[in-house]
């Protein structure tokens, strides 16, 4: 007897379950339910709609639920909600939304692919305005759009700095609005440390975004935001993009187990407390395989893997569950930023010991064109070498260097391992020795204690301390701009120099992103210098980190000139 298999929510993780149990299995009944108008669309692809990237809202609209049908025997019913699940009769309840009629369903297996909804404070009163709008489906994204062109906005806040949020300001301003991304937390984009945070922090402003970090949402007017602070800023409209929620109402109903989290519980086969019901998606409560705790992850590669998953486990296909490390990636104007694993505030939190790299080396040959410094930090665990996390920021292919360091985290791999590691080289793709080898090189530096290093967050104190600061660049790239009580004693001098260099106190080295001022390192230590530390990004590196609070705080520089080529 074939299996009558009814899946609640249309997207990634839900269509994916229907076209997997497709393919097993020709006589399964397979029917979609969507309460949307749309089912098979690109949830990712939303915020390029607003830019003209994607010209046309339609086209990300990816299957229609004829094509459904006539490619995959697949009955896909949209504006058409589930209302309720009678787990004791095994059916559903649906209510079509365009008609107002309620029905029954019966189901052999069911699965739940409901998503997340966007976050809307309550205690906001203005938050029902029609000038303010979510970025969740192809509707939304739609009418964000239309209102914009019909009324001829200019003035444009975004509300929250993650991906949804910087992705949204990005695509507006590229369409040349005026636009402000209003952040509540001390940073954009969580996934990233503070201090790579600050480098996509100054290229939005560069690139023309008020961008406002520490400060939450008060009121909204008709034509303004206020804030927290008191702050007023200029906004005919407001998208709110603060977070999603995980859709389990149908699942709490339904008595089904619900996480620590708050998203629904599943086993290894994302199966739920219910033999016949399973979920997926961004409603789910995930396994993080390097805090070993519950966790939730909304993004769209888990989503399919675990949709795979569940089908497989219907037709008793096993299925191996390694459980989630958080893997992605964004566009924010011209720079590429990547991450995966464990970033340092995580570590910190599942209270991992770890250290960590931060090197600015080319992302090509030199000689080539478009070559540009790529900012790559490494997460390991201390004592043992082993990769946690990453994160790479720049113009060229962030994404395979954090998807290669993916990989080494989901095969156990070590500081060890990584410099191992052979890869793809050639002039125009990569450097013989890759950002990531020469990022475990220096990590294995760190590790077995070769020498000592101080990050860029630590070199404010250094300059208002008066502490002893030598760079080793040329006297040309001193005098373009350099630390306020930095001496200049360039790497080709420094053997001859030796007695301005005092062996009684800490002695701090840089130079442009770290090379030369380590090779000055090794050089003193092997002089009989035990007092030389490395300044880990060196002067790239601290120009890239203190700009954005200089800009906005108007504190004083402990720069002469900044410095980003």
């Amino acid at each position: 007897m074939s299996k009558r298999i009814l899946v609640v929510g249309g997207v990634a993780g839900g269509a994916s379950v229907a076209a997997r149990a497709r393919r097993i299995d020709e006589a399964a009944e397979v029917i979609m339910f969507d309460r949307g108008p749309h089912v098979s669309f690109s949830n990712c692809s939303l915020p390029f709609h607003l830019s003209g990237i994607v010209q046309n809202s339609d086209d990300l609209v990816m299957m229609s639920p004829e094509k459904f049908k006539k490619q995959y025997n697949i009955e896909a019913r949209v504006n058409s909600e589930v209302t309720k699940i009678k787990r004791e009769e095994k059916k559903i309840v649906v209510k079509n939304l365009i008609t107002g009629e309620e029905y029954e369903e019966p189901y052999d297996k069911l699965v739940l692919s409901p998503g997340a909804s966007a976050i809307l404070p309550k205690s906001i009163e203005e938050i029902t305005r029609p000038n303010v709008f979510t970025v969740r489906n192809v509707v939304d994204i739609k009418k964000l759009h239309d209102y914009i062109v019909v009324y001829n906005i200019e003035d444009v806040a975004v509300v929250g700095g993650g991906f949804i949020g910087v992705e949204a300001a990005e695509n507006l301003r590229l369409a040349g609005k005026n636009v402000s991304l209003i952040e509540a937390f001390d940073q954009i984009m969580a996934p990233f440390d503070y201090d790579m945070a600050q480098i996509l922090q100054k290229e939005m402003i560069d690139k023309g975004v008020n961008l406002i970090i520490g400060d939450g949402l008060k009121k909204i007017n008709e034509d303004s935001l206020e804030l927290q602070s008191g702050k007023k800023v200029a906004a005919k409209v407001v998208v709110m993009a603060i977070g999603v929620s995980p859709e389990t109402r149908l699942a709490r109903e339904a008595g089904l187990e619900i996480g620590v989290t708050g998203g629904i519980k599943v086993d290894h086969n994302y199966l739920t407390n219910d033999k016949d019901i399973y979920a997926v998606g961004d409603a789910i409560e995930v396994y993080n395989r390097l805090t070993h705790k519950p966790s939730r992850l909304a993004l769209a590669g888990p989503a399919q893997r675990q949709a795979r998953a569940a089908a497989d486990n219907m037709y008793n296909i096993p299925h191996n569950n390694k459980g989630v490390i958080g893997s992605s990636v964004v566009h924010v104007f011209d720079l590429g930023a990547a991450s995966t694993g464990l970033n340092e505030k995580t570590a910190k939190a599942a209270g991992i010991s770890y250290d960590f790299v931060y090197i600015i080396p080319g992302d090509k040959v030199g000689l080539m064109p478009d070559s540009c410094p790529m900012h790559f930090k490494l997460i390991y665990e201390y004592p043992t070498g082993r990769i946690l996390g990453a994160q790479a920021i720049g113009k060229g292919n962030v994404d395979k260097r954090i998807d290669v360091i993916a990989t080494m985290i989901t095969m156990g791999g070590t500081l060890e391992d990584l410099k191992e590691l052979e890869l793809c080289y050639a002039p125009l793709f990569s450097t013989a020795k890759d950002v990531v080898n020469h990022a475990a090189l220096v990590g294995l530096n760190l590790l077995y204690g070769r020498f000592k290093q101080v990050p860029v967050t630590k070199v404010r104190e250094l300059v208002e301390n008066d502490e002893f600061i030598v760079d080793v660049r040329e006297k040309d790239e001193y005098a373009e701009g350099h630390l306020k009580n930095a001496i200049n004693i360039p790497l080709s001098e420094i053997r001859q120099r030796l007695d301005e260099i005092p062996k009684d106190e800490p002695v701090y080295l840089h130079c442009r992103s770290s090379q030369r001022s380590y090779n000055a390192v090794m050089a003193l230590q092997n002089l009989g210098y035990n007092n030389i530390i490395n300044i880990s990004g060196s002067y790239l590196g601290i120009c890239c980190y203190e700009y954005y609070q200089d800009q906005v705080s108007g504190r004083e520089k402990i720069v002469t000139e900044y410095n980003f080529k």
